[in-house]
C-alpha cells in the first residue's frame, strides 16, 4: 500500500483535556517538549489501564465484592477507557493516509462506524433480566 507522506508538522490530539473538558491539541513535528510530555502521559495512562484490568479480574473473581466496589471499579474503568480511546484517536489521526483506498476496506470501516449507530437501550435497575455477577 502506498502512503501519502508529506512530512512536516502535524496536529496532535493530546492525552488530556483543558479546564473546560475540551480537547487539547499541539502542532508538532513530534520531537518537541509537549510531544515528549504527551508520550509520557500516554505511557502512564496505558500502564494504569493495564493495572486496572488486573484489579478488575481480582474484583470480579471475588464473589464477596460489594455493589459499591463494583460501581467504583466501573467508574475507574470508564475513565480509563476514555483515556485509552483518546490515545487511539490521537495515534490513528497520525497514521499516514493511504493514497489508494481499497473499496472492501472502506465498506468494512463504514460498517464499523459506531457514531452512526443508535445507542444501546438502557435497562432499569429493577429489570430482573439484567446480568448479575452472582447466581
Amino acid at each position: 500500500m502506498t502512503y501519502d507522506t508529506e512530512g512536516g508538522s502535524v496536529t496532535r490530539l493530546l492525552p488530556w483535556v483543558g479546564p473546560e473538558g475540551k480537547p487539547c491539541y499541539v502542532v508538532t513535528d513530534g520531537a518537541g517538549y509537549v510531544s515528549r510530555m504527551a508520550d509520557t502521559v500516554e505511557r502512564l495512562q496505558l500502564g494504569m489501564a493495564e493495572g486496572l484490568l488486573d484489579h478488575a479480574a481480582h474484583i470480579l473473581a471475588d464473589r464477596r465484592a460489594t455493589s459499591a466496589q463494583l460501581r467504583f471499579l466501573l467508574a475507574r474503568m470508564a475513565e480509563s477507557l476514555a483515556d485509552v480511546h483518546r490515545i487511539a484517536e490521537s495515534r490513528g489521526a497520525r497514521l499516514p493516509v493511504p493514497v489508494h483506498r481499497d473499496p472492501d476496506v472502506a465498506s468494512f470501516e463504514a460498517a464499523l462506524d459506531w457514531k452512526k449507530r443508535p445507542p444501546l437501550p438502557v435497562r432499569a435497575e429493577s429489570d430482573k433480566s439484567a446480568w448479575s455477577p452472582r447466581p
